[in-house]
């Protein structure tokens, strides 16, 4: 089974406990970060699933911290699920989208609904490592059988 790290970010520990209450599963690893910033460090050092990225946070806002995460390449494809309390107006959930996100969320969360959507973008990433995992055991299948054809002098 491949574990998968969840990186909850929320200024507020409360709500950090809440998701973590809701998402604590077997197979899962929840990492949190109070701040853009540490979310940012978290990200470079951990091998990610799926963030859930509060909006509104005092420094650098969650908008920021996506821009940021689709800018780097070890970053740009991990999906972004939003969690806000206020920014309900289309212009917000719009530039949210507009900065990575995958989903939008809106507090208070609804556990079924939060859970249903983490399972599906988890399922989604379980299945990009399976065929990752596939195609570097195609590739190292190639690379030996090219490896052999040279050795018998290329002509067989």
């Amino acid at each position: 089974m491949i574990e998968q790290k969840l990186l909850l970010v929320d200024d507020q520990p409360a709500n950090l406990v809440s998701l973590e209450a809701i998402l604590e599963e077997e197979g899962r690893t929840l990492l949190k970060a109070e701040s853009g910033q540490e979310a940012l460090r978290i990200l470079l050092k951990e091998d990610i699933s799926l963030v859930l990225l509060d909006v509104q946070m005092p420094g650098m806002d969650g908008f920021e911290v996506a821009e940021l995460m689709r800018q780097r390449k070890d970053t740009q494809t991990i999906p972004i699920i939003f969690v806000t309390a206020i920014s309900k107006e289309k212009k917000y959930v719009f530039r949210g989208y507009q900065a990575g996100a995958v989903d939008y969320l809106f507090k208070p969360l609804d556990p079924l609904i939060l859970k249903s959507k983490v399972n599906f973008f988890l399922q989604l990433d379980h299945q990009r490592r399976e065929l990752q995992a596939k195609l570097k055991e195609a590739q190292a299948h190639r690379a030996a059988y090219e490896a052999e054809k040279r050795n018998r002098g290329g002509d067989q």
